[in-house]
């Protein structure tokens, strides 16, 4: 699978602050979180692991994943942004996923998760991306949301509403996601909002490490 070869190489892509409250070896750790990000289920991650003689268990490196407070880095100063928002399941409730994607790059710029959708939320996400990117002169491409045109006139932002051509680039990403969480189907069941969103940076970083 190209995606884990290319994040398993480069071990200097992100550091563990949190190595003095844990007894295995480091590069073991980052292995283990270059493996579930990069499309293993948290079953087969801790098997390869035991086949290096690293015998944990699923919840182990899933608190890796949690610890290693991942997410896309700042300063990023894309001529376009692709903005949208998809439904995620949580146990039994809904949630909503913000995005912003650098549809030249197809970076991932920023994620939010929030339990609604609206033009209050929508400028929080906007204030958060603008405060992470350099996004003050870049054209949004968005759909026909009205509380997302809304939200960035608000913020005095340029936006054009596009139904395909680059925001293509944001869908992709969103069935990436929903095949991921589709196939570990239990990914998000018993967990709290908070959880499921360091996830979601943490898939964010890993993203971008593919690309």
């Amino acid at each position: 699978m190209p995606e884990i070869a290319r994040l398993i190489g480069g071990s200097d892509c992100f550091e563990l602050d949190f190595l003095e409250r844990e007894a295995t070896p480091e590069p073991a750790m980052k292995l283990g979180i270059r493996l579930h990000l990069a499309g293993l289920s948290l079953s087969d991650t801790v098997s390869i692991l035991d086949t290096l003689g690293v015998e944990r268990c699923r919840s182990t490196v899933h608190n890796w994943v949690q610890k290693a407070d991942l997410q896309p880095l700042d300063g990023a100063d894309p001529d376009h942004v692709a903005v949208d928002e998809t439904v995620i399941q949580l146990n039994n409730e809904r949630f909503w996923l913000y995005a912003a994607v650098d549809p030249d790059s197809n970076r991932l710029l920023h994620v939010k998760l929030s339990p609604s959708r609206n033009q209050a939320i929508t400028e929080m996400f906007l204030a958060e991306l603008c405060e992470k990117h350099l996004v003050g002169d870049a054209l949004f491409l968005v759909d026909s949301a009205p509380w997302l045109q809304a939200a960035l006139h608000r913020h005095g932002l340029d936006y054009q509403y596009e139904k395909h051509g680059n925001r293509n680039s944001i869908e992709r990403i969103f069935r990436e996601l929903k095949r991921r969480t589709n196939q570990f189907s239990n990914c998000f069941s018993h967990a709290e909002a908070e959880t499921v969103e360091n996830w979601l940076q943490a898939f964010a970083f890993a993203w971008n490490q593919f690309i």
